[in-house]
Order: C-alpha cells, then structure tokens, then sequence
C-alpha cells in the first residue's frame, strides 16, 4: 500500500516503537466534504492525521475520538476511528472571527484537547485531557505523554496539497515500556544517546518527504532508520467512513420537543445535515413523535 494506511515498526537497535500514518485519497475526500476556510481545513487534516496516529498505539474494540475545544475563531476540531479503520472528522468555526495568524493552532486559542476510547456499555470508557499548547496540536499531544502518562514521545506531521489534492503524513516514536511484546530483556533500558539520535534522524525528515507519494512509507522508514534495523508489523487499512443513517438522524429527531421541530420545519420538511460528511437527510416531520413535555 502506498497510501491510506497506519504502519508500525521497531527501531531493533534500541527499545524504541513507533508508526507511520499515510494519507491520500481518504484524507482528501474527508477534506472535500466540507467548504472551510484553507487553514481550517489544514487544520482537520492535521487532526484526522493526529488521531490515526494515537489510536494506533491503543488495543481496543469499538471508537477512539480526538477533540480540540478552544475559545479562538475555530471552535472545535473532532476526528474519530472505529477499531476497524474507518475515521472521519469535522470542524465548528466562526467566520467573522477568522483572521491571519502566523500558525494556524493559533485559531483554537486557549482550551483543551481530549482523547476518548468508548467500547461500548460493557467496557470501561476512558478519556485523557490536556491543556492546548499554541505551538502546535503535537505539543499538546507531547506534552500530554511526557507530563501525564511519563511515555517519552516523538512526533512529526504534515499536512499539504500535492498536485492540487490534500495529503497527510506523521510519524510517531514511543520508548517501549519493558513489559510490552518484543522488549530486548537483555538491554538494560532506553539509552539517552539512542532517543536523542532518534528524534534527530526524525527530525532529518522533509515535508516534501513525507508527503510525496512517489516515496513509499518503507522507503521512508527506510531512509531515516536504517543504521537503527527497522521492523514493520502489519498495517491497518483507513477509509473514510462515516456512521450517520437515516435511522440516526431519526433518533435525534425523536428528542426534540414539537416546539423545536417545528422550529426547524420549512415547507413540510426538516434537512438535517450531518457534520462530518456534509450528507443532507430531509425528513418528514410526521414520521417522527415528538418528546413530551414534562
């Protein structure tokens, strides 16, 4: 595979862990869904990217969700991913309060960013938070391992248009806790020498690198960690995929008090759109009986 895809890989000359998310088409279609302003739409991307990445590094059965809240012109940012690859994502922005910033993580202005797993009613929902860094969403993320899960964390993306389609590439590393699969029991820990000449070869990377899709993921890995011994386990396929149905859309109708619906009600009908893939439902109103009030 060349694109659209979350590879994992062990750097063998020291307990190092990490992966390669490569997006094209499906980070494209999510993109083209929506008609945000170019750096909002940037900025999806950087998160639809980011999430790939952190669920990748979870072991779970149902949705890993990545939100960014803030209090700056773009409101919110939301990317989601089943256990089966399928993500999607979405922003909430205020147009009129959109404006030139010289890094657009800027826009989120002061807020948070939260990481949910949700496995359903039979398993334990867990959620991480952290304070939003201005420098960038992988500070926020960094500064979450580092500080809270005391996880040493390396990371680099970048998100772009190559030939007028929107691409996205990172690459994250991980010291390897010692009772993972496939620690080297006769090392006796992560040699400071071998992280910092790992996050400098890391940092070696291009962004034309890491977005070309003339250059593999392997190659890359390849390019940068060969002197290290990469090994590659199974990738995992993305796609874009978004869970909304009529009989969703229909549930969240049947919520809504009559005053509410009938609010939203033009020439007999109710179109409601979903926010993460633009689709329009229209709706009877009738077909639907509204909540009572108490």
């Amino acid at each position: 595979m060349q694109d659209n895809f979350i590879q994992p890989f062990q750097l063998e000359t020291s307990l190092i862990r990490g992966r390669v998310v490569r997006m094209g088409s499906v980070l494209n279609d999510i993109l083209a869904a929506h008609k945000y302003p170019e750096d909002v739409l940037h900025l999806t991307g950087e998160m639809t990217v980011l999430c790939a990445m952190l669920s990748s590094m979870l072991k779970y059965d149902g949705i890993f969700t990545l939100q960014a809240k803030g209090d700056g012109a773009v409101k919110m940012l939301v990317a989601d991913m089943t256990s089966g690859g399928d993500i999607r994502a979405c922003a909430s922005f205020k147009d009129e309060e959109m404006v030139f910033v010289e890094n657009r993580a800027e826009l989120l202005g002061t807020g948070y960013l939260a990481f949910t797993v949700d496995q359903g009613e039979f398993a334990e929902r867990y959620q991480g938070i952290v304070e939003l860094k201005s420098q960038s969403l992988i500070t926020s993320v960094q500064h979450y391992f580092n500080q809270s899960e005391q996880i040493m964390t390396g990371m680099v993306m970048h998100v772009g248009k190559v030939d007028g389609q929107w691409r996205g590439c990172g690459i994250m590393v991980q010291q390897m806790p010692e009772d993972a699969a496939g620690y080297n029991k006769d090392q006796s820990g992560l040699d400071e020498d071998d992280w910092r000449r790992t996050m400098i070869l890391m940092g070696s990377v291009t962004q034309d690198e890491m977005l070309t899709p003339d250059l593999s993921a392997n190659d890359l890995l390849f390019r940068l960690f060969h002197e290290e011994g990469v090994r590659i386990f199974e990738p995992t396929t993305l796609v874009k995929n978004c869970r909304c149905s009529p009989d969703r859309v229909g549930r969240i109708l049947s919520t809504m008090s009559a005053d509410d619906i009938d609010h939203i009600t033009v020439d007999g009908k109710v179109v409601m759109t979903c926010e993460f893939c633009s689709r329009d439902y229209i709706i009877d109103p009738n077909d639907y009986k509204p909540l009572e009030k108490n």
